[in-house]
């Protein structure tokens, strides 16, 4: 993949064993990754220079992933950015999280092939 071809996701966890996890593992697969430690320091990245897609953790201190969510969705001087949130939910929550506009979901402990599957999904 060619660095002008490389998509850009931008990780959002507040756990750094998360971000590194998901770091490492989406760089191998040749995506460029950018991370945030929390809601409001994701929205300043995604304002300053917005990602091809984002992961979300949903349960983060101070703004939660679906308040940042959200966020984004109400912005209209955003552009479109697929969502994909990583919860360790119960299946009764996943309508509330596609419902605040969040593209889709993975739930806890990350299965790596499914979230490979489910960025490509988010471009197709």
């Amino acid at each position: 993949m060619q660095s002008s071809q490389r998509r850009r996701i931008l990780v959002v966890d507040d756990f750094a064993l998360n971000v590194f996890l998901l770091q490492t593992a989406l760089e191998a697969e040749g995506y460029e990754v950018d991370t945030a430690t929390n809601g409001s320091l994701a929205l300043a990245k995604i304002e300053a220079s917005p990602p091809d897609l984002l992961l979300v953790d949903v349960i983060m201190p101070g703004m939660n992933g679906y308040e940042l969510t959200r966020n984004i969705r109400q912005n209209e001087k955003l552009p479109f950015i697929p969502i994909l949130l990583v919860t360790g939910t119960e299946e009764a929550s996943v309508i509330k999280e596609l419902d605040i506009g969040s593209d889709d979901f993975i739930r806890k402990p990350i299965n790596f092939d499914k979230l490979l599957a489910r960025i490509q999904a988010c471009w197709n």
